[in-house]
């Protein structure tokens, strides 16, 4: 069955997470993924670890399925003509270089758009093609320092902390995708390509969302609240009798119905607790008396209650007991394929789910220059 993205080219000139992560998305969607990279593989992931298997890289293989590799040397002519030649059959070229490489490189979006009018042309970088930072090297870690985003992380004891993944990449690339897709779109009525400028850093302001808000309607600069929500309450994590839980919620029926499973149903009706912008302003009240009845019983015990009366409620789960739920291995959540060098390997799913264009991994993350023969060498007639 053909994929949703069936007969899109991709051109891949990006490396590490966020480009690839982009890539791999459209790869899984059905788009023909070419990763380009130097001569002996230039993506710094592919020597990221341990864990290693067989040589290949955990890290590696996170984003680089579904998808053909060859090896170019873009600082010679040679290496700059054969993507040139490639960008007039593509439809997308990806990169994340620094800002002017491309430019240096003579393959910035104006000279590949002369070539081919209809390219979308995604440029992903740290700080943007403009603005004062724009030729800064920019990081997961440092964005998420700058943007705001570790600030708002952590506690007063712990001091700001950053995502446990790099979260900015993995936005980035999200973003990078529906870029591309929308600018695909509007080509089919148009016929013109154009240029996505798409930055780390923009993607993790985005991200603020709720407390970005807040802060331009207040001017109020905000405190990590842990594992609490600023603008609901109870939303955060209780210790439990064996452990630790998240409870979330989201409206006064639901707080009614928590009162009622801890069996304290009078404070649904204290006038401190009645409303959610009541509940915020008492936050520490409730929560300290919230926090004595869950210290009664286990996890698994509220766990079912809430299920029970639909309250919105989840155990702390270690990856062990993420990769052993059974709601996601019913959706296909964890998948094997083979690999040439690595053998059978173990990756996480795609989350889409359409109905009449499924996903497929039809290809292992690839080695260095492994379509070298199949995509140059057709190019230019000849093998190498």
């Amino acid at each position: 069955m053909s994929g949703a993205l069936e007969n899109i080219r991709v051109l891949d000139l990006s490396r590490v997470l966020a480009g690839p992560y982009c890539s791999m998305i459209l790869g899984d969607l059905g788009a023909e993924v070419i990763k380009v990279e130097a001569p002996g593989g230039s993506d710094d992931t592919r020597k990221w670890g341990p864990p290693f298997k067989e040589g290949v890289s955990a890290y590696f293989l996170c984003a680089n399925r579904n998808k053909k590799a060859i090896t170019v040397d873009l600082k010679s002519t040679e290496g700059v003509d054969i993507i040139k030649r490639l960008v007039s059959e593509s439809d997308v070229v990806i990169n994340n270089f620094k800002t002017g490489t491309m430019e240096r490189f003579g393959l910035d979006y104006e000279t590949l758009a002369a070539i081919n009018p209809g390219i979308v042309y995604c440029s992903i970088t740290g700080f943007g093609e403009t603005g004062p930072d724009r030729h800064m090297p920019g990081y997961d870690f440092i964005i998420q320092a700058m943007s705001g985003l570790m600030s708002i992380t952590g506690t007063d004891q712990s001091g700001p902390q950053k995502s446990g993944v790099a979260i900015t990449d993995v936005l980035t690339g999200l973003y990078a995708c529906i870029g591309i897709q929308a600018a695909l779109v509007e080509r089919s009525q148009s016929g013109k390509g154009q240029k996505i400028d798409i930055s780390l850093y923009d993607s993790a302001v985005s991200a603020l969302i709720n407390i970005g808000s807040n802060y331009l309607m207040e001017e109020e600069i905000p405190t990590a609240l842990g594992n609490e929500h600023a603008n609901i309450v109870p939303y955060q994590t209780f210790k439990t009798a064996n452990g630790e839980m998240v409870i979330a919620v989201g409206n006064d029926h639901q707080f009614k119905a928590l009162c009622t499973v801890l069996n304290v149903p009078q404070y649904a009706d204290d006038k401190r607790f009645e409303t959610n912008p009541d509940r915020v302003l008492h936050r520490k009240e409730l929560v300290s008396l919230l926090q004595t009845e869950f210290l009664k019983e286990s996890t698994a015990f509220w766990y079912e209650k809430c299920r029970k009366y639909n309250i919105p409620a989840g155990p702390i789960q270690n990856l062990e007991e993420v990769v052993n739920d059974a709601q996601l291995q019913s959706r296909n959540m964890f998948v094997e394929h083979e690999h040439p060098t690595a053998g059978t390997i173990k990756m996480i799913g795609s989350p889409l789910k359409l109905s009449r264009t499924p996903v497929a991994i039809k290809r292992h993350p690839p080695e260095p220059g492994e379509h070298n023969d199949e995509i140059i060498g057709s190019l230019f007639n000849k093998t190498r």
